[in-house]
């Protein structure tokens, strides 16, 4: 696939802090209308990378190509085409929720309807409060709402739930699905392993400045994730667990012994933060 079919197509990205090497060559490309997750531990590279994308830091290596152009020399209208919401963004504290949504409309040639925009991201209730007001689930929803109101065709997404109860995280995701299935690309940074599985259509999980594996959910479950754990309960009542590589022949065992009913059969796969944990060398730190 040409970088031309790719909303984001990034090679050889590299970026040092001094001593520091944030992001050690990356290469990652991004389909149109895909919903790709970006994973890792703190200070594993993702901040930077998305701030790259978004042409708000220079880069010392590499070519990154978002949405046909070079985010280092993006131009005012190739902003306008994305959309972002940092982990610690605040809209001003005095205005409202409907006065900010007009406010940054006007900033964009074709943005939303802003009180459309106010109702994807359930703020109808809140529209008239301040925003020194709103909850940090409800900023949240705010700075998402200024994210997506110029209509951009990529939206990048800096840890967008922290600070979320569930009842929020779990309406936060409707309206990730509701923009994927309007056509938005989305990258999403998340230290939810639940949330990337839920919304990403393909994962990348970074650790030192470089991606370590690259798939959807399940191909990454199949290639790392190594075993399966079996449970049941001994004629005793003891509880025994036995971690194999060939699950199906341990339960046929077991259904030899027990005569067929197993008592507390349990057959558990390796998660997708099993995997996650075991690339970015976090396995035994849990």
């Amino acid at each position: 696939m040409t970088s031309n079919e790719l909303a984001v197509a990034v090679r050889g990205l590299r970026k040092r802090y001094g001593d520091v090497t944030a992001v050690d060559g990356i290469d990652l490309g991004i389909e149109k209308g895909e919903v790709f997750g970006l994973l890792g531990p703190n200070g594993a590279g993702k901040s930077t990378t998305v701030e790259i994308l978004q042409g708000h830091r220079s880069r010392d290596a590499g070519e990154v190509t978002v949405l046909g152009s070079d985010p280092a020399t993006g131009t005012r209208a190739w902003r306008s085409r994305v959309g972002i919401v940092w982990q610690d963004e605040s809209a001003p504290a005095e205005l409202t929720v409907r006065e900010t949504v007009r406010h940054f409309a006007r900033y964009y040639p074709r943005p939303r309807d802003p009180g459309e925009v106010i109702s994807l991201v359930g703020l109808e209730a809140k529209a008239d409060s301040r925003i020194k007001s709103l909850s940090g689930g409800q900023r949240r929803r705010l700075d998402v709402a200024l994210g997506v109101i110029g209509g951009p065709e990529l939206l990048l997404l800096d840890e967008p739930t922290t600070g979320f109860d569930p009842a929020a995280r779990r309406q936060f995701w409707d309206l990730i699905r509701q923009l994927a299935a309007e056509g938005t690309t989305i990258l999403l940074t998340t230290h939810y392993l639940e949330e990337a599985e839920a919304l990403a259509d393909r994962l990348a999980v970074v650790a030192g400045g470089r991606i370590v594996a690259e798939g959807t959910s399940a191909a990454l479950r199949a290639r790392f994730g190594t075993g399966a754990t079996v449970e049941w309960t001994e004629h005793d009542g003891t509880a025994r667990t036995e971690r194999t590589e060939t699950p199906t022949r341990t339960v046929a065992g077991l259904m030899r012994r027990f005569d067929g009913e197993i008592p507390g059969l349990r057959v558990s796969r390796p998660t997708l933060e099993d995997v996650y944990l075991r690339l970015t060398g976090q396995e035994n730190t849990r």
